[in-house]
């Protein structure tokens, strides 16, 4: 017996469909807008949908929608270039393959806590937290590129805004192409990122074979630490700031190529590389580098390769750029979908829900994504402001697997391809109330600001979604939908024919 859907699902569709106005297009709109930007009518955890469709454009033998051409390689390159983990291996492949839909996190959370907890997500990660991320990355990939040109100064601001603009325009351009463009660029710059990282401890177990390691001894290896519970904390959430975007892949599990397989195998594969590669690197910095010398420097690889590398010392730095633009470009795959994931529930404009005809690709949210990461070039303090949010992602990823908890005990009837010990979730759900005490702890103002900006989201919610819009805003919210139709050559994803009949 098939599981009812969530009751909220009913009230979102016709909230999405008052967004894009009637749910028939009318004669004068030029027949663009060929289906309703509506949540997807199958339950959670029905398996994915067949591709095929009489619903599809005149002339096009293909249905409109987001293609499944991620494979399990793809898979494992976009979470090793997206974090270089967390100790959690299985728990969001539960959650992924249970609820077949992309948009990650704020799928779950709309799915177990309702709207205005999944829009306050979205918000905060739309205005402050995707944007600021992907243009830090990219300022630190242009100023890797140019390091080498300016050896004996800093590189210009100036220089490093513009070239990372580029970096963000050009990666931009690569994810409308095609999805599969997009990963190829991802597993090409994980190759070199892998590349820099085996270079960099192949030189490590060369100095370990000389005998000359002085800092690997216990004495001068933690020489200096500070083992009060307060610093061991602080260690323990700064050190897992290097191991995000492990669940980045549950945003795009819509184009997954067979996701009840490849997802978990692309999360259990990963994560131990990952694992690996950090550890045997961080050892092969302690064969040359001291604990004073690692907490002063920069860029600790970029010292590594003076030491060892002499006159060639100026490839780590490159090779590090090359690894910030592919998490740039993995960030930027992952972004669109999650904004586009939130205008098809109709809590985004529903421009941003439209697919490019030929393409295939979410055009307009991805360069919605890109434009907003320019905007913070404008920003003289952009470190500042991520860091009033540093609590934020614990919070939402917490939320995310209590969810799934919450619904092992209120739907057991959910079709789940994997299903985990409730010890491993339980585990980490106390693990987030934890990191979010600590944020709080160490930071207070900057945690209690960081919540009155979300809230800022409630005003939004209730204007631009729960407000019944007068008829000359809703003609003018279509007339700007259309003309994104027109000027990105996209339309709203299709649905199959038993679901619009529904």
């Amino acid at each position: 017996m098939a599981e009812p859907e969530l009751k909220s699902r009913g009230s979102r569709e016709s909230v999405a469909k008052e967004k894009m106005g009637a749910t028939g297009a009318e004669p004068e709109q030029d027949g663009l807008i060929v289906e309703q930007p509506a949540s997807p009518s199958d339950p959670v955890g029905s398996p994915p949908a067949a591709t095929g469709s009489t619903n599809s454009l005149p002339g096009k033998g293909e249905k409109i929608e987001l293609k499944r051409s991620i494979t399990l390689f793809n898979g494992v390159g976009m979470i090793i270039g997206t974090i270089i983990g967390s100790g959690i291996f299985v728990t969001p492949t539960e959650l992924g393959t249970t609820i077949v839909k992309s948009g990650g996190d704020y799928t779950y959370i709309l799915e177990v806590y309702g709207e205005l907890a999944a829009f306050l997500k979205l918000w905060v990660e739309m205005l402050i937290i995707r944007p600021s991320s992907q243009y830090v990355v990219s300022l630190v990939f242009a100023t890797y590129l140019l390091k080498p040109l300016y050896p004996n100064c800093v590189v210009p601001d100036s220089a490093a805004k513009l070239i990372a603009c580029l970096c963000l325009t050009s990666l931009t351009f690569v994810n409308c192409i095609s999805v599969k463009a997009a990963t190829k660029v991802q597993d090409l710059f994980t190759a070199s990122k892998l590349i820099a990282l085996i270079i960099i401890i192949l030189f490590g177990f060369i100095q370990i074979s000389t005998g000359d390691v002085p800092y690997l001894t216990p004495e001068k290896a933690f020489e200096g630490s500070k083992l009060g519970v307060g610093n061991i904390v602080l260690a323990l959430y700064s050190g897992l700031f290097a191991f995000g975007g492990w669940n980045y892949l549950n945003y795009v599990t819509e184009e997954m190529i067979n996701p009840e397989r490849n997802l978990p195998l692309s999360i259990i594969i990963s994560m131990p590389i990952v694992t690996v590669v950090y550890v045997l690197t961080n050892l092969a910095y302690f064969t040359t580098i001291s604990p004073q010398v690692m907490i002063e420097s920069e860029a600790v690889a970029v010292s590594f390769g003076e030491y060892h590398l002499g006159v060639m010392s100026w490839l780590i730095p490159v090779f590090v750029g090359l690894s910030c633009f592919g998490a740039v470009n993995g960030s930027l795959f992952t972004s669109a979908r999650l904004f586009y994931a939130g205008a098809r529930e109709g809590q985004l404009p529903a421009a941003l829900g439209l697919v490019h005809t030929d393409l295939f690709t979410p055009v307009p949210s991805l360069i919605f994504t890109c434009f907003l990461s320019m905007m913070y070039a404008i920003s003289q303090d952009i470190f500042s402001v991520i860091n009033l949010f540093s609590f934020f992602t614990w919070m939402c990823v917490g939320m995310a697997i209590a969810g799934m908890i919450w619904l092992r005990f209120t739907k057991p009837d959910l079709r789940r391809p994997i299903k985990i010990s409730l010890f491993i979730p339980v585990t980490f759900v106390l693990s987030c109330v934890f990191m979010i005490v600590v944020s709080f702890w160490a930071a207070p103002f900057e945690c209690l600001l960081g919540s009155g900006i979300i809230l800022t989201g409630v005003p939004a919610y209730l204007l631009g979604y729960k407000w019944k819009k007068p008829h000359v805003v809703k003609k003018m919210l279509e007339i700007f939908t259309m003309f994104c139709q027109k000027i990105f050559m996209s339309v709203p994803e299709e649905k199959e024919q038993h679901g619009a009949a529904e």
